[in-house]
């Protein structure tokens, strides 16, 4: 039996928190979901299966306590009725029945929500735009207005406690009403709430104070806060409060720092501002780091930069990354890439997903579960072919249901894209998306592995599996046609364009001044470019959107990956479109009045598609529907095989197809959450 380091046993002391007590130091933030008031039953297993984990604490997303403060689309919690207080109670059973404490964000969007859904008007410390590009901007709030939204705070906190929340928060932090009053930049006031530091604290500490009085000792009071050492002042703030509430949740100003992304943000990236805010206060702190290292998190604790392990993503990556500590199995933790596709989904407005973690969200609508799988009624032998990130957690799942898995790899080594990815600059994390599926597959005696057996239709039916999963995924198109484009590029005369594959592969890039053309829009081009400038190469980057790598806004790593290109030293056009490549030259188009421009250029590498590598699934399924393959009962593909897309979806679709395999058919793939 494994044995847990004596040094980790600090994580499971319990600590007292006000009138309540956490089991251990692991809490799971406030994050948000993609599922709050619009998908109940989903939202209340997902919480459960963190308790379950062992998670100490487990809390909501933000939670809004009156329809002045709406953030729709996104669904977020709610606590405004009785209707909301029996959707949250559904939440808190389903964290109680684990031994966990159950928290709630209570939140006021302010000025930073445009409230399209209630289509009441915003209210802000002043009079203040939303966020670009809503145009909506909101009512200043006048003293009566502060009074009434000091009683719908203090009424939502009673209907926590009848909901069953242990915490309740005041919520001071990430540009929301009370963080703005706080802002001496956008509190503007000349009333008892503006001016000095004091008074710009003043509503927080009146929340904080009304918030004990109405939990009476019932629940405890948590202020989620900002500390940041470019600005002294909040540590004055914080001075000010720093014994008031039960809890201090710290966090700092910059968002792509507190969430950010792997290729620029490390473990434990906000001790240097925690630590001296601890020091001022005698109440417990947490704060977050995308912790993942139990020896990390344990010198958090001992060094006393903070008293409980602060968990979003870890915790969405792993729900059981506590239990496994506990028992001293660190090794089998999930861990989180930092790739952030969970915030990028619930920015979109649907259940947030992970790239490690396949059941996340589906918990409750596919009754997945992260450590467990059924084992299988019928079992058989089954053939993997391709061992990237879909081959490779199909035969994981396959293995454990019980079925004799072979897995075949046409290369040496092992990961596919993830392999070539992880490789790349920043993204060496990633490769922990293969490395913990190796690990685990070392553990099933049932799975045999064949690197460097390339198959083909005359070995895969020797092999005489009666289920065949194809993963041999995708490759780079060479032709221009993607997104913006519908007819294949005709080079010119000497014009010389490259594969993003040929990189991929580690092969050196041509000499000479490079053009990408990135239409993927997401954090290929990035860094491929940085990739080629590591190597001394001239880089032009040019995008039809706006900025580049587009959709790295909902990870929140677009503006450091802006700044990475041009420290870097490439070159950015922006709005173009890609319409010629010559020797020498590539010919771009605005996209908005067409006027063309050339760009000198000694080769180009265009980033528009990826076409699937499926001839092996065309043949097979052609000899199939012949009757060429009597002794194969099932013919699949998986990943990016199927249908090019992020590694989080080569995953899932490696894990959908493992465990639904031989089950019986649905009327529809998901449970409805309706209630």
């Amino acid at each position: 039996m494994p044995q847990r380091p004596k040094s980790h046993d600090i994580l499971f002391e319990p600590l007292r928190l006000g009138p309540v007590t956490a089991k251990n130091r692991f809490y799971q933030v406030p994050h948000c979901s993609g599922m709050g008031w619009q998908r109940p039953n989903t939202l209340a297993a997902m919480r459960g299966v963190k308790a379950e984990g062992g998670w100490g604490v487990v809390c909501t997303e933000y939670c809004s306590y009156d329809p002045s403060s709406d953030d729709g689309p996104y669904p977020y919690a709610r606590l405004w009725d009785a209707d909301d207080l029996r959707a949250q109670a559904l939440v808190t059973e389903s964290i109680h029945r684990h031994g966990a404490l159950a928290g709630v964000e209570l939140w006021h969007g302010g000025s930073a929500v445009a409230n399209y859904d209630s289509r009441l008007p915003p209210l802000g410390v002043a009079s203040l735009p939303a966020p670009a590009p809503h145009p909506v901007q909101s009512r200043r709030l006048d003293l009566a207005d502060i009074r009434e939204l000091r009683r719908w705070h203090a009424a939502a906190a009673r209907r926590a406690l009848e909901a069953g929340f242990d915490l309740v928060y005041v919520y001071a932090t990430h540009g929301y009403l009370l963080s703005q009053f706080l802002d001496p930049r956008l509190n503007d006031r000349t009333d008892a709430y503006g001016g000095s530091l004091g008074n710009r604290v003043r509503l927080v500490r009146e929340l904080i104070e009304e918030t004990l009085e109405a939990v009476a000792g019932r629940a405890a009071v948590a202020t989620r806060f900002t500390v940041d050492p470019a600005e002294p002042e909040s540590y004055e703030a914080f001075s000010l409060l720093a014994e008031l509430p039960d809890l201090w949740d710290l966090t700092i100003r910059d968002y792509e720092v507190e969430m950010g992304v792997s290729r620029f943000v490390r473990e434990g990236a906000l001790e240097a501002a925690v630590a001296p805010a601890k020091a001022m206060t005698g109440k417990p702190v947490v704060a977050v780091g995308r912790f993942t290292a139990p020896d990390t998190m344990a010198r958090m604790i001992r060094t006393g930069v903070q008293d409980l392990i602060g968990a979003a993503r870890p915790s969405i990556a792993d729900p059981f990354l506590p239990r496994k500590i506990e028992a001293g199995e660190a090794d089998a933790i999930r861990e989180c890439i930092g790739c952030n596709v969970c915030y990028a989904h619930d920015t979109l407005g649907v259940p947030l997903r992970c790239t490690q973690n396949p059941t996340m969200g589906e918990e409750w609508r596919r009754a997945w579960h992260p450590e467990r799988t059924v084992p299988t009624a019928r079992p058989a032998r089954v053939l993997v072919v391709g061992a990237g990130p879909a081959g490779l957690e199909a035969a994981r799942v396959l293995g454990e249901r019980g079925y004799d898995v072979l897995l075949a790899e046409a290369g040496r080594t092992l990961g596919g894209r993830v392999t070539a990815e992880s490789a790349l600059p920043g993204l060496a994390e990633w490769a922990r998306v293969r490395d913990w599926r190796l690990g685990r597959l070392e553990r099933l005696p049932a799975v045999s592995v064949f690197p460097e057996s390339r198959m083909t239709a005359e070995s895969v039916l020797e092999v005489e599996a009666e289920h065949v999963f194809l993963a041999t995924g995708s490759r780079w198109t060479v032709d221009g046609v993607g997104r913006s484009r519908d007819l294949p590029l005709e080079p010119g005369p000497g014009a010389r364009v490259v594969s993003a594959d040929a990189l991929l592969a580690g092969e050196a890039p041509p000499p000479g001044h490079a053009v990408i053309f990135d239409d993927d829009h997401y954090y290929i081009g990035s860094v491929l470019a940085l990739l080629l400038r590591r190597h001394g190469t001239a880089v032009t980057l040019v995008t039809p959107a706006g900025r580049v790598g587009e959709w790295g806004q909902r990870t929140a790593e677009a503006t450091a990956s802006t700044a990475a290109l041009l420290h870097a030293g490439v070159e950015i056009v922006a709005n173009r479109t890609l319409e010629a490549v010559a020797a020498g030259a590539v010919t771009v188009a605005c996209v908005f009045t067409g006027a063309r421009q050339e760009l000198a250029a000694d080769w180009l590498l265009p980033l528009t598609r990826r076409a699937p590598t499926d001839g092996l699934y065309r043949e097979l399924d052609a000899l199939r529907e012949a009757g060429g393959a009597p002794g194969i009962r099932s013919l699949q593909r998986l990943g990016d095989c199927a249908a090019p897309g992020t590694i989080a979806a080569a995953v899932y679709a490696g894990y959908a197809a493992a465990v639904g395999l031989d089950a019986a058919p649905a009327e529809r793939p998901w449970r409805r959450d309706v209630i």
